[in-house]
């Protein structure tokens, strides 16, 4: 099965022979390899790039263990690279190597090697790439499928994909299996023996009740406005265990860290600056959420809401939670200042987006309710509210467009319908 992820490719495709490291980030088996060995590795081919010049090395094979070692690694590169035209070199899971840095940066003035490597979430992150590269390199995260290119592989009408990719998500192995035990199956053990286990494999972490009962609050609220204190107290009430709030702080990092949830900061729209606190987490791939809570709490509108943020992330934004201060008259008369919330303020380069997710809007009174923070904000970029419906898009007479979830995600230009 091939799935076609452009978006990705033509990143690829547009950091070629820049003199840095291409990093390619993520969440383990969201497709990394995939796009590299595979898809990159075929448009190479197709621009004329001989096969002996595509240099593919994939360190998670026990084949290639002696390649773990930098000096081995280091001459087999050098022994495959014998003229002066140019050599791309991929390498799979580089963190397996002890010193890949080095064995990476001494790629870097060589102007007949392109140098690409992925690595997993247990010793591969952001913040290591900007360590260990000191500006030389270029990260590319990538996500789990997209609702587009999960569809692109799917048998069946676009609105029983969605319920589909709702529920299991987009992990490319996802759509291997038909039986929905066995998607289920195999979502719950990813969870429990690939990130947890590189999480308390990174850290350390001998006591991971508190990490396993942190996910399951965090999976629990997706898209609810929390912080460590609360989250603190939720431990006091619920297991009767007291939890320091700098705990609760070091773990929120961790699994931020490991590409398995996005914290999302608060913006005041009209203030023009960020609320440190609270805050709203989402997962990376929904159906890892609700393998998490074991397909209970599957919550339409909640999960709605996780797949339009990571799609708005998959095409680049920089994605905030939007707040508007208002001030109302009570029934007695009095002045009360309170807060209109917009889902999400959405930023790349010049482009600007109040975005609204609204799983239904039956009667006046909903519609009134998620136009409120939209009303309310006074400059001149788009306001848009995406239902969980197939519709026509439509402008109101204050500006505010709706469209609905299918031309959301199937549509790369829908945010200029």
């Amino acid at each position: 099965m091939i799935i076609k992820r452009p978006y990705y490719l033509q990143k690829l495709i547009e950091c070629r022979h820049t003199r840095m490291i291409k990093a390619i980030t993520g969440i383990r088996r969201c497709g990394k390899s995939y796009l590299l060995f595979e898809l990159y590795s075929t448009w190479l081919t197709e621009q004329g790039v001989q096969a002996d010049h595509i240099i593919k090395i994939d360190l998670e094979d026990r084949r290639n263990k002696a390649l773990r070692n930098p000096d081995e690694l280091l001459h087999h590169i050098d022994s495959q690279t014998k003229d002066n035209e140019m050599h791309y070199v991929m390498i799979d899971e580089v963190q397996l190597v002890d010193e890949f840095e080095d064995v990476l940066n001494s790629y870097l003035k060589m102007p007949n090697v392109d140098v690409y490597a992925t690595g997993s979430n247990a010793k591969f992150l952001s913040k290591d790439v900007i360590t260990a590269f000191r500006g030389r390199s270029i990260e590319i995260k990538v996500y789990p499928l997209s609702f587009k290119e999960f569809f692109s592989a799917c048998n069946g009408t676009k609105e029983k994909a969605l319920d589909i990719y709702a529920t299991y998500g987009g992990m490319p192995q996802v759509l291997e299996f038909n039986d929905e035990e066995l998607k289920s199956d195999y979502l719950k053990n990813l969870y429990s023996e690939t990130y947890i286990r590189d999480i308390k494999d990174r850290y350390c972490i001998k006591d991971d009740e508190v990490l396993e009962n942190l996910l399951d609050f965090i999976s629990s609220s997706i898209g609810s406005l929390t912080n460590p204190s609360k989250l603190a107290n939720t431990f006091t009430s619920l297991k009767r265990e007291s939890i320091s709030r700098n705990t609760i702080c070091k773990y929120l990092e961790y699994i931020c860290d490991s590409f398995l949830v996005e914290k999302v900061l608060r913006y005041d729209v009209k203030g023009k600056k960020y609320i440190d606190t609270p805050y709203k987490y989402y997962f990376t791939d929904v159906g890892l959420r609700n393998a998490r809570l074991n397909f209970r709490q599957l919550e339409p509108s909640h999960v709605m809401e996780n797949i339009i943020y990571n799609q708005l992330r998959i095409r680049g934004f920089n994605v905030d939670v939007g707040i508007v201060p208002v001030v109302k008259r009570t029934p007695d008369g009095k002045q009360q200042r309170v807060t209109l919330e917009i889902d999400f303020v959405c930023n790349k380069g010049s482009r600007k987006y109040y975005i609204q997710s609204a799983y239904q809007m039956l009667n006046e009174d909903k519609i009134r309710q998620e136009e409120a923070s939209l009303r309310r904000v006074d400059d001149s970029f788009k306001k848009i509210i995406i239902i969980g419906q197939d519709i026509i898009p439509r402008r109101d007479d204050v500006g505010i467009t709706t469209i609905g979830i299918y031309d959301f995600l199937l549509k790369d230009n829908a945010l200029e319908l």
